[in-house]
């Protein structure tokens, strides 16, 4: 699984943590947001929420672990996106639910409210879970029909109520787009050389 860290400014100075408790697990890790505070340029939510989305739906990542000071802004940045389905996760017991209910493709962490004494120990118990049981495998197993047909279901939703990719992006304040697209490492990862879809390529082009 590929796997890409963002971090944005407010929780730069976490970010190998979230490595350390990635390590080992046999994932290839894309480690592409704010590697320490006061760095320039700087990523915020709004710029790490977009950066999910183009991973996510350009195939270059399977999963993103994002997150800010409280996880809630990042949550509902990348949530604006198709293609999203991110879970704010604080504890491993909801990194085991989220990935056997909601079959989440991201996850939001709080990692400066209540980060304190062992948090990255708590890192390394989420990652434990979340990549534990089967995604989207119902839980407990007498929901898993209901649960399963729930997450299909959400990404017609997801499909109905969002702008294509191409088109949102011609269609994002631009400062955003520009920012994101020039952080350092971002194109690398994208890799436009490679990319299959014309429309999405083109729209990036036109940013560069």
């Amino acid at each position: 699984m590929k796997i890409a860290v963002i971090n944005e400014t407010s929780a730069a100075d976490k970010n190998g943590d979230i490595l350390a408790a990635l390590d080992g697990r046999g994932h290839e890790i894309l480690n592409i947001g704010m590697k320490k505070k006061g760095a320039d340029p700087e990523l915020q939510y709004n710029h790490t929420g977009f950066l999910t989305a183009l991973l996510l739906n350009t195939g270059r990542a399977d999963f993103v672990v994002g997150g800010c000071g409280t996880g809630q802004g990042y949550l509902n940045s990348a949530m604006q996106y198709p293609g999203v389905f991110c879970g704010h996760i604080l504890t491993p017991l909801d990194a085991w639910l989220f990935t056997q209910i909601n079959g989440g493709n991201c996850i939001s962490l709080a990692l400066n409210q209540g980060y304190g004494w062992a948090g990255d120990i708590n890192l390394k118990f989420i990652f434990e879970r979340i990549f534990s049981v089967e995604i989207g495998c119902g839980y407990p197993a007498i929901r898993k029909e209901p649960q399963q047909a729930s997450r299909k279901k959400l990404e017609e939703i997801s499909k109905a109520v969002h702008l294509s990719l191409d088109a949102l992006i011609y269609a994002m304040p631009e400062d955003i787009v520009v920012s994101s697209l020039s952080y350092p490492g971002v194109l690398d990862v994208l890799d436009l050389k490679s990319m299959t879809d014309n429309s999405v390529k083109s729209a990036i082009q036109n940013f560069i």
